[in-house]
């Protein structure tokens, strides 16, 4: 008989893996639909199945969540089952040549910060924001951006009294080396401030094509880290943002003036962008570079009457930058999987044709979600048409590399010579 999950959830083909296990493609045995399957070997060292999947249930309901169909224990497998979503942001940036216009980021910034902001009215930080943790929609979903992989996540306060979490430093570094805070690098304690800094660096990723740490050699991982580090402290904000709307730049000084335990303006960190996307004079009609240039590849191969599609304004794209993520290694946890065919496609062993759940629990449907946690990239369908140191609180930026404490209660930093 076929592999089955909760006899449910018919097994199909590897998607993808990573330390947490392996994914797999799925189909509920009732109504065909395709789900994600993420499998963890229960003698795993560091469980995080579990973690994630009771998170994703607290998250249930925020639009950009993806819905959790079951999770429970399959022979030697914990098993989530999710919905199926599109590409990531990270494979769309290839797609388009890894460089996104103006426009697209904007629009993409808009409901990133959202639901960053979703995530942090929960009680959690993610700790992990990269290009890989956003995914797109499938069907009628593809200009949504949802976010995935939690098993990074931390509760930063407590839901009923809302008592924060203290301020400690000397912290290992958690998360994607490369979107990571200043704060994080110096071993501080992350709060909400940290996610809406890494997620600076995502949007001046997709900007740029790469950032200015990347492509750093070194002979350890650990130097590697170092090595990030100081190259991410040693850049300027102005630096960074050199070339591109002074809107960025404001966003890195009031994210990097925020104290440990202040809540973020998100309203204000999304009229920035808004009032620039006006100014700009586009329309916000969720034409991103990738329905054009999928648009464009249709219509080099289909007749021209058979094309129904709306071009909105983008400007070219360039190729640029290479690849390195890490979560607490240079490269880091992937939680994007790729859709590959050339991987081999039986399900592990432990998963029977017919097996049992020790433990599960029905997660209420999403209304309005799509589909999944995960992504196909075998090709884009055509639904795509329609001187520093670790600190609580600091101010604008000094000339060079410092910043300037604010008045108050924050601690001196320790100083942190540059290369």
């Amino acid at each position: 008989m076929e592999p089955r999950v909760a006899n449910k959830f018919r097994l199909g083909r590897k998607l993808g893996s990573g330390s947490f296990g392996e994914i797999f493609l799925g189909t509920h045995v009732q109504t065909n639909e395709e789900v994600a399957i993420k499998l963890e070997s229960v003698k795993t060292k560091h469980p995080q199945l579990l973690y994630e999947s009771k998170l994703y249930r607290i998250l249930q309901g925020g639009t950009g969540i993806p819905n959790v169909n079951w999770f429970g224990v399959e022979g030697d497998y914990n098993v989530l089952v999710m919905d199926l979503l599109g590409p990531s942001l990270e494979d769309l940036f290839s797609f388009c040549n890894r460089k996104l216009s103006l426009k697209t980021v904007l629009m993409l910034a808009d409901q990133m910060i959202n639901r960053v902001e979703y995530v942090h009215q929960k009680s959690f930080l993610h700790r992990d924001i990269k290009p890989d943790n956003f995914l797109i929609g499938r069907g009628r979903k593809t200009s949504q951006v949802y976010i995935i992989d939690f098993g990074l996540a931390k509760k930063y306060r407590d839901s009923g009294t809302r008592q924060h979490i203290p301020y400690r430093e000397q912290k290992n570094l958690t998360g994607t080396a490369r979107y990571a805070s200043v704060n994080t690098h110096l071993g501080v304690e992350q709060s909400r401030r940290d996610d809406l800094e890494s997620l600076g660096y995502v949007l001046m990723y997709f900007l740029k094509g790469s950032l200015p740490w990347q492509g750093l050699k070194a002979g350890t991982k650990k130097q590697k880290y170092d090595k990030i580090s100081e190259r991410k402290i040693a850049t300027s904000v102005d630096a960074l943002c050199r070339g591109y709307p002074t809107e960025f730049v404001s966003y890195f000084h009031y994210c990097r003036s925020l104290c440990f335990e202040d809540t973020p303006d998100y309203q204000y960190l999304k009229r920035l962008f808004r009032d620039l996307f006006i100014r700009e004079g586009f329309q916000f009609d969720y034409v991103f570079d990738w329905t054009i240039i999928k648009y464009q590849q249709s219509e080099m191969s289909v007749p021209p009457r058979a094309l129904a599609a709306a071009a909105g304004q983008s400007s070219g794209m360039a190729p640029v930058a290479n690849n390195n993520r890490l979560s607490g290694t240079e490269d880091g946890r992937r939680s994007g999987w790729s859709d590959d065919p050339l991987r081999r496609q039986v399900p592990p062993a432990g998963i029977n044709a017919v097996s049992f759940s020790k433990q599960k629990y029905p997660v209420r449907q999403e209304q309005s979600s799509s589909k999944d946690v995960v992504m196909q990239v075998q090709g884009l369908s055509k639904e795509m048409l329609p001187h520093i140191g670790p600190h609580r609180c600091w101010s604008t930026q000094t000339p060079g590399l410092g910043f300037h404490r604010l008045a108050g209660s924050c601690p001196t930093p320790r100083a942190v010579s540059p290369l």
